[in-house]
């Protein structure tokens, strides 16, 4: 029988690590959550990001207008600002590596996925980033509704569901612009209710979505205009959501806010993101009064998350639903480093191309392209979609030629068995692997087992 910390390391953070000692119960797992908080000074922050897009719009502009030496320097510039975005990639592995539980970055990873936002050009790239240094990070352990409008107001959010296009129809700017076409936008609108608050099953209507809409325009971003609000182009008046009316004095950020507070304590808010942690850590469907008790928290807490971690730290649920998740290919590259001894020092001092090699190329091949899924509802949950037959073909690959690149020497697979897997491992696997005809194969066979791949 495992222990609780190697079983909680497996279910809750990356697995194990021949360096890391993860915390011996449930109160201590949930307590390292503090861990995964924002960076330090050179964390990529809004504010930086904003000073970056700055100094770009200034170089576009001359490159635009004639002078060749400014061409060559704005390519020269996005050339460093990609170097910058690569090294925040190479962080987020390096912390998930290193940490000893794996559960705050783990959090980390659940609450990116569920407010999903993506980039493209370097600029909105680098603001990915900034999403997770300003509204996920410092939130793990606080509450829903701080996380939710930090997540909602974010440049990063406005810009990646096209609500800083959105324009009041009867708003000051729509009125100056008589012969543009200006409309609503009702993309954040309805994220903001079907995907991040009430779930899709919840009790609203299309009314509701259009009302929510016209409170939220106004919401917008440019690099070298204050803050994320134009009043110019919020419309007037008042708006009901959910039968409550917000608005109708001069319009401002408050009025927003006001909305926001109201989803994230709807009791449906309560149920829907009580399963989603339930499906992200336990199962693909998972046992219902496991569900009933953490919406139960979050409604008698009002959304604190911290208390939400610690239910789902204590959830028998955990050792009784053992392995019933298939691990996503970010999970599966870094718990395989722990489990060779990889430290983050070793992930940072990664080149770009051993980067692409060794961890970017294979988990786009697995499925999993770095920041890009498909669409607003994040990385597909359902193991199917991360058992393709490509896809675990190329984690074969993976677990037969990467280990030998980032752990020099390998470790003895048998001694590696019991790294990787502590207690937990199959009888099937315990007799095969030392059996194997080389190290190197004894170790790919626990890299590619179902032991590892699932937890």
């Amino acid at each position: 029988m495992s222990s609780y910390a190697e079983m909680a390391a497996i279910r809750l953070g990356f697995g194990l690590s021949p360096h890391l000692t993860p915390p011996a119960d449930a109160g201590r797992f949930a307590a390292s959550v503090a861990a995964a908080g924002p960076g330090g000074p050179d964390a990529v922050t809004l504010d930086r990001v904003r000073a970056w897009q700055d100094r770009g719009l200034d170089l576009g502009a001359a490159a635009r207008a004639g002078d060749d030496g400014a061409r060559d320097r704005d390519v020269a510039y996005r050339r460093r600002l990609g170097g910058v975005y690569r090294a925040t990639i190479q962080d987020r592995f390096a912390r998930a590596v290193d940490e000893p539980s794996g559960f705050g970055e783990r959090l980390v990873g659940f609450w990116a996925d569920h407010f999903t936002v993506t980039g493209g050009t370097v600029y909105w790239n680098l603001m990915t980033e900034a999403f997770v240094q300003d509204a996920i990070r410092p939130n793990l352990n606080g509450r829903f509704a701080d996380m939710l409008l930090a997540a909602e107001t974010h440049p990063a959010m406005v810009r990646y569901l096209d609500q800083d296009r959105s324009v009041g129809p009867n708003s000051v700017r729509a009125r100056r612009n008589p012969d543009r076409i200006l409309g609503l936008n009702e993309n954040l609108a309805r994220e903001m209710i079907e995907l991040h608050s009430l779930g899709v099953g919840a009790d609203y209507s299309q009314q509701d979505v259009t009302q929510l809409a016209e409170l939220l325009t106004g919401l917008a971003y440019h690099p070298r205009h204050p803050g994320v609000f134009r009043p110019v182009q919020a419309e007037p008046g008042a708006e009901t959501v959910l039968g409550v009316s917000y608005g109708g004095r001069k319009a401002s950020l408050d009025d927003i806010r006001g909305v926001i507070a109201d989803l994230a304590r709807h009791p449906a808010t309560a149920r829907h993101i009580a399963r989603k942690m339930a499906v992200h850590f336990v199962a693909d469907d998972p046992p219902q009064p496991l569900v009933d008790r953490l919406a139960a928290v979050f409604d008698e807490t009002g959304g604190d998350l911290g208390a939400m971690n610690l239910a789902l730290a204590q959830a028998p649920e955990l050792g009784q639903q053992f392995r019933q998740k298939m691990r996503q290919p970010f999970e599966f590259l870094v718990a395989a480093m722990r489990s060779l001894g990889v430290d983050g020092r070793q992930v940072r001092a990664l080149k770009p191309g051993q980067l692409q090699r060794l961890l970017l190329q294979p988990m786009t091949a697995m499925g999993q392209a770095w920041g890009n899924p498909a669409g607003p509802d994040g990385w597909p949950e359902a193991q199917a979609a991360w058992a393709s037959p490509q896809g675990l073909a190329m984690r074969i690959t993976w677990a037969l030629s990467a280990p030998a690149v980032l752990a020099d020497p390998l470790p003895d697979a048998r001694v590696f068995l019991r790294t990787a897997l502590g207690d937990t491992a199959s009888e099937a696997l315990s007799w095969a692997v030392p059996r194997a005809e080389s190290q190197a194969e004894g170790v790919a066979l626990v890299l590619a087992s179902a032991d590892f791949n699932r937890r």
